[in-house]
């Protein structure tokens, strides 16, 4: 009866439940913080080349990383600090940096089939900051952002001057990665070594946010030099929280992105606003009970595109643990459609290695 009360609280009262245990309640200024990582170490590095213990080089049976990639990979992991003892995580907590080391494996691994990837280590802003509206949580995000400014630039001084760049990232890596686009990429000669960006778990306006980018929205399978972003909800889905703040902000262009249509580029299509039955699903990594082995299915997991969400149709089996309110398998974004977006990935490299 304890469990069923918890479950149906966490159902009804998921949002004002998560705030209350998950905002730190320090102000940032008095937040704890590490010092500035540098990142010509290879211990602030999760994966890149030259490591020997790599999460994002794992592949299940059947794939394998290349042998001699032609492609870099920059990818920033999400949230996995949840602690609300400081607004930004420490560099050394085992917690986060386990979680961290499985979505590196369960994520960046989608792009090993073309390329090296590289993935930061940094003080991300803690779970408790996207739930909030305080300045706190806005000077953590900035925080956090810094770090990856730093690393991408010492990631641009480690590979070839002209070596072609995928970006890829996971919810608050997504929001980095925006940022980055706008004021590190977008206008420069760098933009044209981008062969995508890969934005999954964040919501992107199409209106508000891609115009600032500096690279437009992907609008079919296999294109280059494009975004990709999409957001996996289960139905019956209930976005409203989402929904709710993403309609109360401001985009990187600086226009409201109230009303505005969000991107959702289908990964089991290469296309936005396209639907496809779980046969067109070429592997999803479905979890162990304890995350500690994943098993690729394929046939399972079908797709459709509305109103710029990827619905799933019924929670699908295996994907229970850490669903968020309103059906939202935030968690699962890359792991419902591994192999498609591995698929995803080649085809528009291959694009990209075409004379324009």
């Amino acid at each position: 009866m304890l469990a069923l009360a918890a479950a149906f609280g966490y159902r009804m009262f998921g949002e004002q439940l998560l705030k209350a245990a998950m905002v730190p309640s320090v102000p940032f200024a008095e937040s704890k913080q590490d010092s500035k990582p540098d990142y010509r170490r290879p211990a602030m590095w999760l994966s890149r080349p030259d490591l020997p213990d790599d999460p994002a080089r794992w592949a299940p049976e059947g794939y394998g990383a290349a042998a001699r990639p032609t492609i870099a990979t920059f990818y920033v992991v999400p949230t996995t600090y949840l602690r609300r003892d400081r607004w930004n995580a420490p560099l050394d907590d085992r917690e986060a940096n386990e979680r961290a080391r499985l979505f590196a494996q369960t994520q960046a691994s989608v792009f090993n089939g073309v390329s090296a990837t590289w993935v930061p280590r940094y003080r991300q802003a803690t779970f408790g900051a996207f739930l909030t509206d305080k300045a706190d949580a806005e000077a953590a995000l900035d925080f956090a952002y810094q770090d990856i400014l730093a690393a991408f630039e010492t990631f641009l001084g480690a590979i070839p001057a002209s070596r072609p760049i995928i970006l890829a990232g996971h919810s608050q890596g997504s929001l980095h990665l925006m940022r980055l686009l706008r004021d590190r990429i977008a206008g420069t000669p760098l933009s044209r070594r981008i062969v995508a960006a890969y934005l999954g778990g964040w919501p992107v306006s199409l209106e508000a946010d891609i115009p600032a980018l500096g690279l437009p929205a992907c609008t079919k399978p296999g294109e280059a030099r494009c975004v990709i972003a999409w957001q996996s909800y289960a139905e019956p889905a209930e976005p409203g929280a989402v929904a709710k703040v993403y309609h109360a902000s401001t985009g990187l262009t600086g226009k409201p992105r109230q009303n505005t249509e969000m991107l959702c580029v289908n990964p089991l299509t290469g296309a936005p606003a396209t639907a496809a039955p779980p046969t067109e699903n070429l592997g999803a990594l479905r979890p162990s009970e304890d995350f500690s082995t994943l098993s690729l299915e394929a046939g399972k997991i079908g797709a459709r595109c509305d109103k710029g969400l990827l619905l799933i149709g019924p929670p699908p089996l295996g994907f229970g643990r850490y669903v968020l309110p309103g059906n939202n398998f935030h968690i699962y974004d890359y792991a419902l459609f591994w192999a498609n977006l591995r698929a995803d990935a080649e085809a528009r490299a291959a694009s990209f290695a075409k004379p324009w």
